[in-house]
């Protein structure tokens, strides 16, 4: 029986040995070596306790992140927003496991990579599809765009039937009416949203969300397969302070008000665009959320994150369906404004 000597190494050690096939010494048991001192290192287990305990730690944040209270400066609100960067911990821990040496940590690193995999995994494939029988857009435009005429005529090229846009400024809307129209003959400004189309619109109207001026408005389109309900939203905005914490009471408010005015809606078909200042995991969203299916998530690819337009970290922008089913949702290109702008194809 052929023994071999886990001492031995090119540089030493009492066999010369042959030379391997890349010609060099005693390479395959100096590696062999190396594995047996790091199996005999008592350390290995001790070392990388500290990153073992944050890997729990995070661990418990990601699955248990709807037990975050709301109550302090809405923590689990903010936690939700930007829930899926936690994962950029996994990586930044490993390599950590890595220089230590910790088969601790390595081990325990598992559990927040499995739960992150859990909830984020399946919006980093590519979902999307082909065909589909309408394309709808939406678009914060940004009050404060320096170049509404060019916002405009870039979304005109975007190959949408349906277009929302919020936050539109009293003197800016001629201008986008005027881009707009050779695109889209069919259009409604309700206070600072409004919906343009290339099929016909009917019985566009306001919807209250309880902030005391027109932030929401439904109208229905009138499509070749069928009617379709749109509501075009923009929810008020959240601030992130030191001393408030993650103030949105004001959203929340009217993040419930928009939920009640889709829930008691009977149409058949119901798409709802626009700017919720939050993410599918935000639970104070939940009256629109719990009755409505992502695009994104469900024929996505990657997160499609729209805010801010600079470097997106979130999906507050969204496109949100009933009753049709998604077979493809993207971010557009870039404009003047400080979201991306997104679209989204669905099927009757």
């Amino acid at each position: 029986m052929t023994r071999v000597d886990m001492t031995g190494t090119e540089h030493g050690g009492t066999g010369g040995g042959r030379p391997g096939p890349s010609g060099r010494s005693g390479s395959a048991p100096g590696r062999l070596g190396r594995l047996a001192r790091l199996r005999r290192d008592p350390g290995i287990w001790r070392r990388g306790i500290l990153l073992a305990v944050f890997a729990v730690a995070l661990t418990l944040l990601m699955a248990l992140h709807a037990q975050i209270p709301n109550r302090l400066g809405n923590l689990g609100s903010l936690t939700e927003t930007f829930l899926p960067w936690l994962g950029l911990f996994v990586p930044v821990l490993l390599l950590l496991a890595l220089l230590r040496r910790s088969a601790t940590a390595l081990i325990a690193l598992l559990l927040p990579a499995v739960v992150w995999l859990n909830l984020f995994g399946g919006l980093v494939a590519d979902k999307s599809s082909g065909g589909g029988d309408l394309t709808v857009a939406t678009h914060n435009v940004n009050a404060d765009n320096p170049d509404p005429a060019g916002t405009a005529r870039q979304l005109a090229g975007s190959g949408a039937d349906v277009l929302a846009l919020e936050e539109l400024k009293a003197d800016m809307v001629p201008v986008y009416e005027r881009e707009l129209a050779e695109r889209y003959p069919y259009h409604s400004v309700q206070g600072t949203v409004g919906l343009w189309s290339r099929l016909p619109l009917r019985d566009p109207r306001p919807v209250d969300i309880h902030m005391g001026w027109t932030r929401a408005m439904q109208a229905t389109v009138v499509a070749p397969q069928g009617e379709l309900r749109v509501y075009v939203a923009h929810l008020p905005s959240v601030r992130v302070n030191l001393d408030a914490g993650f103030t949105a009471s004001q959203r929340d408010t009217s993040a419930d008000a928009l939920g009640a005015a889709i829930a008691n809606d009977r149409a058949q078909r119901i798409v709802l665009l626009g700017d919720l200042n939050g993410t599918m995991n935000d639970r104070s969203l939940n009256a629109v959320t719990a009755q409505l299916r992502s695009t994104q998530g469900a024929a996505g690819d990657g997160f499609g994150f729209s805010w801010p337009a600079s470097f997106p970290m979130a999906r507050i922008d969204q496109i949100l369906v009933r009753g049709v089913e998604p077979v493809a949702s993207w971010a557009l290109p870039e404009t003047r404004s400080d979201h991306l702008p997104l679209a989204a194809r669905v099927a009757f």
